[in-house]
């Protein structure tokens, strides 16, 4: 039997600056978008990160749903795999409460071209779209860049709601590991 995979960048369990709320980040490994100053190159090489069981990490999500309010994909850019990345959005929908945002480097236009679009959008409560643009940049209201369009899909946030979400943040994990997230995250220097 051939299961559902994702190329996976990184996940993190529990973050306030990716969301509102106490939410689980998924980052996706893959991006052909090479949006100039991204803050996530090292999502960019599609053989990057690790090949996981979209099953599997929805059983991870859901583990976690009495601790968060929702989850988070990012990237990488989402939409590149999208059909995994919907397996995880309606497989948590079908499981649990949790909300769903899904943050885009392509545009609301190309999403909406997208053939598969009414199904892929249907378990997503906010989507933010458009390529990041240092010109542009903002980093407030879950936007990066002032071109960046925000979507509520559902009634289940406002604006208000992602204009209070805090813009960065630092988590150190029990291994020690440090990751800085956030849509301003504070850049960590190597030793």
């Amino acid at each position: 039997m051939l299961r559902a995979r994702i190329r996976l960048h990184s996940f993190l369990p529990h973050s306030r600056a990716n969301g509102p709320g106490v939410r689980a980040v998924v980052w996706v490994q893959g991006c052909s978008l090479g949006c100039p100053g991204c803050f996530n190159p090292e999502t960019h090489d599609v053989f990057g990160g690790e090949d996981v069981v979209v099953d599997e990490l929805v059983d991870r999500i859901v583990g976690l749903s009495d601790t968060i309010e929702g989850v988070t994909v990012t990237g990488g850019e989402p939409l590149e795999q999208r059909w995994a990345v919907q397996g995880i959005l309606v497989g948590i929908r079908e499981r649990t409460g949790l909300s769903s945002i899904v943050m885009s480097g392509f545009t609301w236009t190309e999403i909406r071209r997208l053939p598969d679009a009414a199904s892929l959008l249907e378990p997503i409560d906010v989507l933010i779209a458009g390529r990041f643009q240092t010109a542009g940049r903002i980093a407030i209201g879950m936007r990066g860049s002032a071109n960046k369009t925000i979507h509520l899909l559902s009634d289940r946030y406002t604006y208000d709601d992602l204009a209070s979400v805090v813009t960065s943040e630092i988590v150190l994990d029990v291994d020690g590991r440090i990751t800085a997230t956030g849509i301003d995250p504070v850049r960590l220097l190597a030793d």
